[in-house]
């Protein structure tokens, strides 16, 4: 059934927006978003793939609304429809991808912290997520990290690092979560997902997300022209927004 105004979208983040930090939604959250989509179109967009989309928001998610992006939109659904799928290895060439990890693999080495665990670089189709604790790191640890990361800049120095070493490759870096920073071709940011909203189907796109700030991985989507940004701190804050925006 379509929306009472389906020429509204509203685009939402995950991590910190829909859900604590790699959390799971909660049943009243969702609730809320389902019915949210009866009174405009719903979107999601996430920078995790598919799979941990699903961890956070349920099986199927793809088709619980009418669009779903993971990836930032390298992998998009409309209406549970696979639209496209995007590769970063396509993009830059196996040996540029083995140049970055090389590199990423020696810095992290000569990184003093607290502790490490594993799945420091995860290849995703779409781009690479570094993690300089490891991503196998339970939360105790991942809440740990993030207060070191806080205080000592970690991932922001490590960004600036790689920034130069592959400044001829045309990157963008992108800090999100508690411990990790995303690496993509220049362009596949979440504004990528706005290519399958035609600006003819839409008089307002919305977007809601934590990491709204200059490097943050919802920066580009906040600040784009084509969106009115939200900037959230939490679950219950993006449900307070949007009951005061969408449903009062």
């Amino acid at each position: 059934m379509a929306p009472q105004n389906p020429r509204i979208i509203a685009l939402f983040d995950v991590d910190g927006t829909l859900t604590i930090p790699r959390g799971e939604v909660t049943p009243d959250m969702m609730q809320f978003m389902h019915d949210l989509s009866k009174k405009i179109t719903v979107g999601i967009v996430g920078g995790s793939d598919l799979p941990k989309q699903e961890e956070q928001l349920g099986d199927g998610i793809a088709s619980v609304f009418p669009y779903n992006f993971s990836q930032n939109g390298l992998v998009a659904y409309k209406d549970g429809e696979l639209q496209d799928v995007q590769t970063i290895s396509k993009f830059l060439g196996e040996d540029n991808i083995k140049r970055v990890v090389n590199w990423t693999m020696k810095y992290l080495a000569d990184i003093d912290i607290p502790v490490k665990r594993g799945t420091f670089i995860e290849f995703r189709s779409g781009m690479m997520n570094i993690s300089p604790v490891g991503r196998n790191c339970s939360r105790e640890e991942r809440n740990d990290y993030e207060k070191v990361d806080l205080a000592r800049n970690i991932r922001k120095d490590m960004v600036a690092a790689m920034r130069k070493e592959f400044a001829d490759l045309g990157l963008t870096y992108s800090i999100g979560g508690q411990i990790s920073f995303d690496v993509f071709p220049k362009g596949w940011d979440k504004t990528y997902c706005l290519k399958y909203l035609p600006e003819g189907d839409f008089d307002e796109v919305h977007f809601f997300g934590d990491k709204t700030f200059e490097g943050g991985n919802d920066y580009e989507i906040f600040s784009s022209e084509r969106t009115i940004g939200h900037t959230v701190t939490s679950p219950e804050d993006t449900k307070e927004q949007c009951t005061k925006i969408f449903m009062s």
